[in-house]
């Protein structure tokens, strides 16, 4: 870890990623999202650089047009 590491609370955690805290739970129960830290006390946060690279792993949404082609060309070929 470097030593300038960001760590980032729940909170910002939240907003970066747009999920809810259960979410966010679930997902790090099942090994699919970032491990949280303890920082002391009752006090956890996430590395920031864990939570960027997360979030650049996550595959692209496709447009609805695109999702509207896929579709289209689906029913053509049954």
């Amino acid at each position: 870890m470097d030593a300038m590491e960001q760590i980032l609370r729940e909170p910002q955690v939240i907003e970066i990623t747009g999920l809810s805290r259960t979410t966010l739970w679930r997902l790090e129960q099942c090994g699919c999202f970032p491990r949280r830290r303890r920082l002391g006390g009752r006090s956890v946060g996430w590395l920031k650089s864990e939570i960027c690279e997360w979030i650049t792993s996550r595959p692209q949404a496709a447009g609805r047009e695109a999702q509207r082609g896929a579709k289209k060309r689906e029913g053509r070929a049954s």
